[in-house]
């Protein structure tokens, strides 16, 4: 209408609240789980702190702890964040009240190695520990439980089968974990059944050879996994959402499907899992087998296909880099958070600087007043600079 003031632009996508049980994130902006392989003895320390509060300051509306084992034998390395020991909680709570304290959320992906367990760290090789390390740097082998004897990859140490007394114990130490985790103050777990760790070598027929009732068919192959999710969701509290991160395949055209996933996506949408996270891959593939191809957003077909044919909120990841292919991913229905990842690690500030970009001047309200004031006035200074007209050259 005639002299009537222009409606205000909608604002981003990624900047709209998400409810998830009585938790609301303020956007949809995810960092992801990043192993970093700095704790000691499970304990994460001041470098973690500042590592995950930098993305609170930078407007993430969740922040993911990395992968954290629910045991020692659970770890990758001896480097990686452990939920095991009360003594552990007191560090990951200084961590969550950071998070808080910035308006992100909270979240701790809880894991179990399975047969990559025992290794390196990826700067010092990424393979199974020998005593060579025991000399360099004081950080021995240890016995691995897997889904069966058999080693992730040649040079591998051969992990012990995992017995149904060893099963029912680990499904013990995920719910223990868990309650440790509501004792920090975490808003959100994401239960870690991707990338060949345990959970995963169980689902996928390329690692789970069993012939009891924990292998076979993808019935008996998602029981473990399931028995997991159902021990984790009674003593994880109503009102905090839980998240799974699943490998939608394993390669193309090999091992676990996309089909499977819908299969698995369904059940845990049965037993109280409120948000699918879409990965792929961690599985050492058949020779003359490849992985997805790795381009900008691989992942988020999966998270589409998951989202409309389960029902269920879903996580995009994957070379998602740019504000704009972000906005779009929300916006054509395709996944309902974004998890941002090695991006954030270059620009913690990511999501902030998406905002800036989606929806101009108005989005500067939303960085810290400490030093957003100061970044205002060098927007302006800096617009002014450049609109300047420029002195005349002399003669």
């Amino acid at each position: 209408m005639e002299g009537a003031a222009a409606a205000a632009p909608a604002a981003p996508l990624l900047m709209t609240p998400l409810k998830l049980r009585d938790l609301e994130l303020k956007g949809r902006v995810m960092i992801s789980p990043m192993c970093t392989y700095s704790a000691h003895e499970g304990v994460m320390d001041d470098f973690h702190l500042v590592h995950l509060g930098r993305f609170a300051l930078g407007g993430a509306a969740l922040v993911m702890v990395e992968a954290t084992a629910v045991s020692g034998v659970g770890r990758i390395t001896h480097g990686c964040a452990g939920l095991w020991d009360d003594g552990q909680i007191a560090p990951l709570k200084r961590i969550c009240d950071l998070l808080h304290r910035f308006g992100a959320a909270a979240g701790v992906q809880l894991s179990h190695a399975g047969f990559k367990a025992a290794s390196q760290r990826p700067w010092e090789g990424g393979l199974g520990l020998t005593e060579q390390d025991l000399e360099a740097r004081g950080e021995g082998p240890w016995d691995p439980l897997s889904v069966t004897f058999a080693p992730f990859d040649v040079g591998w140490p051969p992990p012990a089968a995992m017995t149904i007394a060893d099963i029912q114990a680990v499904v013990g130490e995920f719910a223990a974990a868990a309650r440790r985790a509501d004792a920090a103050g975490v808003d959100v777990i994401e239960l870690h059944c991707a990338h060949g760790y345990l959970l995963h070598s169980f689902l996928s027929p390329l690692a789970n050879s069993r012939d009891d009732a924990y292998g076979g068919e993808i019935e008996g192959r998602m029981r473990f996994p399931l028995e997991v999710v159902s021990a984790v969701r009674v003593v994880w509290p109503a009102g905090k959402p839980l998240f799974v991160r699943i490998s939608s395949v394993d390669g193309i055209d090999v091992g676990w499907s996309i089909e499977d996933s819908i299969t698995f996506c369904t059940r845990l949408k049965a037993l109280g899992v409120d948000v699918i996270d879409c990965s792929s891959g961690g599985m050492k593939l058949p020779s003359q087998q490849s992985f997805v191809w790795r381009g900008p957003g691989f992942h988020v077909p999966f998270a589409e296909r998951v989202r409309q044919e389960v029902g269920i909120p879903t996580v995009a990841v994957g070379l998602i880099t740019e504000p704009a292919q972000a906005e779009a991913v929300l916006a054509e229905g395709k996944a309902d958070i974004v998890a941002i990842a090695r991006e954030a690690l270059f620009d913690p500030n990511w999501a902030l600087k998406a905002e800036l970009e989606l929806a101009g001047a108005p989005a500067w309200s939303r960085w810290a007043e400490p030093f957003g004031w100061w970044l205002v006035r060098r927007s302006r200074q800096r617009r002014d600079a450049y609109s300047a007209p420029r002195p005349p050259a002399a003669p």
